[in-house]
């Protein structure tokens, strides 16, 4: 009996909040839920057109694991469904991020120990995160020096455009080096709308990215500002959640948005929740802006991610057979390993680790991530209860 469009579309949202209420453990982990939850157990797509998938989002910039239950909805249930499957995974770690963002508007927490305790927390996930992707990343020595030189440029040339510039220039070099990359072979990937609407799409990304800016410059409005920081924000990150911090603390801090300690307690909660690393947003605007302002910042992050899927899902096989365009991009995250390790000194290591014991209790969260293989949520209780005791 075939399934009705009302009920496909009510699946589709149902099954992406049970990811979105249980998928602990960073963009790698949510794959693997992923792909046990629609591939293996529900059979939406075959193993392919998963993999050409992953590989699709993992050459776009923005959430990697988000875009992939954007493309699975849209190839499951058109449009709407791409959306519902959007709503579903994001929705419950807005909320709860929301929440804690007006939570802690309303105290001190300038010198809480519980929220240094975040603050170690987040020293500890980001050097796991950094280790898995240079292994993944750098696996040679080319790649190693890009990274290298996109430490050095992020670090010691912080700027609004060091970060694009970095990418721009890995891009080139990896074109460069890596151009003669053998081509794989490819599953095309069937999407229910026209190639007319992927343009339609990839036109109104680019024109947003050029025209926020200037609007800004013209009204001085503070939600325009916003929303142009978090849609240039996640425009422009390659390698998933943990590489969006830099360009946000340089987005917000600086300019007085909202303190260095706050930015660093939002971060450490945010690994406390599941679904995608960049509802991060969400706290942020919630901070700035109550729960409007957190609304806003979620939609305006994922924005790009959104229409970037729906503008190159039609033209994959083609892209992807393209040596060249391989090529540039094994530059560009080589590159975000680079940016990872600079991000991961400041302001991450500079604003959380003051002493021996702070260093001492990194030591021990990290390994009990990286070599106990505890769930993130129980590394970030204990950040919280020895953060306290420390303090």
């Amino acid at each position: 009996m075939k399934q009705s469009k009302l009920s496909l579309l009510i699946e589709i949202l149902f099954v992406s909040t049970k990811l979105g209420l249980t998928s602990f453990g960073g963009p790698i982990a949510h794959l693997g839920y992923f792909h046990e939850e629609y591939v293996r157990k529900r059979k939406w797509l075959d193993e392919q057109r998963y993999a050409n998938l992953v590989a699709l989002c993992q050459f776009l910039p923005g959430p990697a694991s988000s875009q992939v239950g954007i493309g699975i909805g849209v190839m499951r249930g058109g449009l709407v469904g791409g959306i519902l499957a959007f709503v579903g995974f994001t929705i419950p770690s807005v909320i709860i991020l929301i929440l804690f963002a007006l939570v802690l508007n309303k105290i001190e927490i300038g010198n809480s120990g519980w929220i240094h305790g975040l603050k170690i927390v987040a020293v500890a996930v980001v050097a796991h995160a950094i280790l898995g992707m240079a292994q993944k990343l750098t696996p040679d020595l080319s790649r190693k020096a890009i990274a290298l030189l996109a430490l050095l440029c992020t670090l010691l040339w912080q700027t609004a455009y060091s970060q694009v510039s970095v990418i721009l220039i890995a891009a080139v070099a990896g074109f460069i080096i890596y151009k003669e990359q053998k081509e794989d072979s490819q599953t095309a990937i069937h999407v229910p709308f026209s190639r007319k609407l992927a343009f339609v799409c990839l036109g109104l990304f680019f024109g947003l990215l050029v025209a926020l800016p200037i609007l800004r410059e013209m009204t001085s409005s503070s939600w325009v500002a916003l929303f142009d920081s978090f849609y240039r924000s996640g425009s422009l990150v390659f390698g998933g959640g943990h590489v969006v911090l830099p360009l946000l603390e340089r987005e917000f801090v600086p300019g007085g948005w909202l303190s260095k300690e706050a930015f660093l307690a939002g971060y450490g909660a945010a690994q406390a929740v599941p679904g995608p690393l960049f509802t991060f947003a969400a706290y942020i605007g919630a901070v700035v802006g109550g729960w409007t302002g957190g609304l806003l910042a979620t939609f305006a992050i994922f924005l790009p991610a959104f229409l970037l899927v729906l503008g190159t899902l039609p033209f994959w096989a083609s892209l992807s057979g393209n040596p060249k365009i391989k090529g540039a991009l094994m530059g560009v995250n080589a590159a975000v390993v680079g940016i990872l390790i600079s991000a991961f000194y400041t302001p991450i290591w500079i604003s959380s680790i003051l002493g021996p014991i702070d260093f001492a209790f990194a030591a021990l969260l990290f390994s009990l991530l990286a070599y106990w293989k505890l769930p993130p949520w129980v590394i970030v209780v204990t950040g919280i209860i020895g953060g306290y005791l420390i303090g």
